[in-house]
């Protein structure tokens, strides 16, 4: 039981990251932009938030320092492909080399520690928040390790990712915004002709997609760390957008699917070099390379047929 609920416990940490920044993608996809630069705000935001923190000791200040860098990025990714009608793919892949390059020079400049920030403090991170009675049902059968350890004991990012699911589906399905993102991205004439602005119902959706990834970025760097690292998001904006088309662009399903990427994770940090039965020590390159086969293996042939919006990528060109 006490092994089942730590996998299931580093399930739920790696699965995160992951959902905030599938929930940002699903919004900025929903409404027609390609968001290939998850993975560049994420990091973006992790650095902002690693080094804000690191040089105030508040985690407030630098989880908004992350959303704060992680927005200008989606507003930078914004004005080239609504603005100026870009290649919504090269924009995005640009943001990806952008925050790379910037994290590890400004985090060198600033730190001189090879791109980290200083440790941080516990007051410069999010701590795990203990639920009421954790520790009274400790030792209760199978439900006292479930609530203990696996509900309780998170930082306050970790819930609000969660929250975000019910929050999303209700601001896309049962908003007059989200029925506008949502027609905007399947749309967008008429949309135009309804007298709403195609640009900013688009420019609204990438900065909730910043918000989003920088909090994701923020979680990496001052929620489960204590200090950024160089290429700390190791992909996972991409793994987010895979999980993202694995759901077919819905928060509910994108929730299991980021937990069951997270499910793959938490299955290469807790098997790293131990000795299975029947197989062995498995090498440390297949594990870590583990999440990644699986995906390609998932979206290869359990997917089914997913039809992205369908004005997803395209710019558009008011009629006149």
């Amino acid at each position: 039981m006490d092994t089942i609920v730590q996998l299931l416990d580093l399930t739920v940490r790696s699965a995160v990251p992951l959902l905030l920044a599938c929930l940002a993608g699903l919004y900025s996809e929903r409404s027609g932009i390609v968001d290939i630069g998850l993975e560049g705000k994420m990091l973006g935001g992790a650095f902002a938030a690693g080094a804000i923190a690191a040089m105030t000791g508040n985690a407030w200040l630098g989880a908004l320092a992350g959303i704060v860098v992680a927005v200008m990025l989606s507003l930078v990714h914004g004005f080239a492909s609504i603005t100026n009608r870009g290649n919504q793919i090269v924009s995005g892949v640009a943001i990806n080399f952008i925050a790379a390059g910037l994290a590890a020079l400004l985090g060198q400049s600033f730190f001189n520690m090879g791109g980290r920030t200083p440790q941080l403090m516990p007051e410069g991170r999010f701590n795990p928040i203990t639920l009421p009675f954790a520790d009274a049902v400790r030792d209760v059968p199978v439900f006292g390790p479930i609530y203990a350890e696996l509900i309780s004991g998170h930082n306050l990012l970790a819930y609000l990712a969660f929250i975000m699911v019910p929050v999303t589906w209700w601001v896309l399905f049962r908003t007059r915004f989200g029925l506008r993102l949502r027609a905007v991205g399947e749309n967008p004439a008429a949309v135009d002709t309804a007298g709403i602005s195609v640009s900013w119902a688009r420019y609204r959706a990438v900065i909730i997609c910043g918000v989003l990834c920088g909090l994701a970025g923020a979680y990496l760097s001052i929620g489960v760390s204590a200090g950024f690292v160089k290429d700390m998001t190791a992909g996972r904006g991409f793994i987010a957008l895979a999980a993202l088309i694995f759901a077919k662009w819905r928060p509910v399903a994108a929730m299991w699917a980021c937990l069951l990427f997270g499910f793959l994770g938490a299955i290469e940090i807790r098997y790293q070099g131990v000795a299975l039965p029947l197989i062995g020590v498995v090498p440390v390159q297949l594990m870590q390379a583990l999440p990644y086969i699986l995906t390609v293996v998932l979206l290869a042939g359990f997917i089914g047929k997913a039809i992205p919006p369908k004005a997803g990528g395209i710019p558009y060109v008011k009629e006149r």
